[in-house]
């Protein structure tokens, strides 16, 4: 007996507990190929959203996980795709741009190009 490359059955041998004659169905399991799953950086999207919002692209990503996600559950897979995409490369633009920010800062406060009054 032989079968297509996407329909095999689970059990190709009879038991003889199982009576099974030429005209019974077997199960067959379809095999489809696995798909990678959808990331919408919602998590990251929200730190970069309350810690490090950077000109307001932590709020934008914000919008666009939530998009991802809200596509993913609808069953729009390339959609979801797409907004998870772009909430990916405002994620790392804002933390790209946040972290440099505080590396000049530092680096200034060290130089002494910016004081810090002491009120005392």
């Amino acid at each position: 007996m032989e079968y297509k490359a996407d329909h095999v059955p689970m059990n190709t041998r009879t038991y003889p507990y199982q009576g099974l004659k030429e005209d019974d169905q077997s199960t067959v399991i379809t095999v489809v190929p696995n798909v990678p799953p959808v990331r919408d950086h919602l998590p990251w999207s929200i730190f970069n959203f309350f810690y490090m919002n950077f000109c307001c692209l932590g709020f934008v990503a914000l919008v666009f996980s939530v998009k991802s996600r809200d596509r993913k559950v609808v069953g729009d897979v390339e959609g979801a795709r797409q907004y998870g995409s772009t909430a990916r490369a405002l994620n790392i633009a804002d933390t790209v741009l946040c972290i440099l920010t505080f590396i000049i800062i530092i680096s200034l406060l060290i130089t002494g190009v910016i004081a810090i009054k002491d009120y005392n």
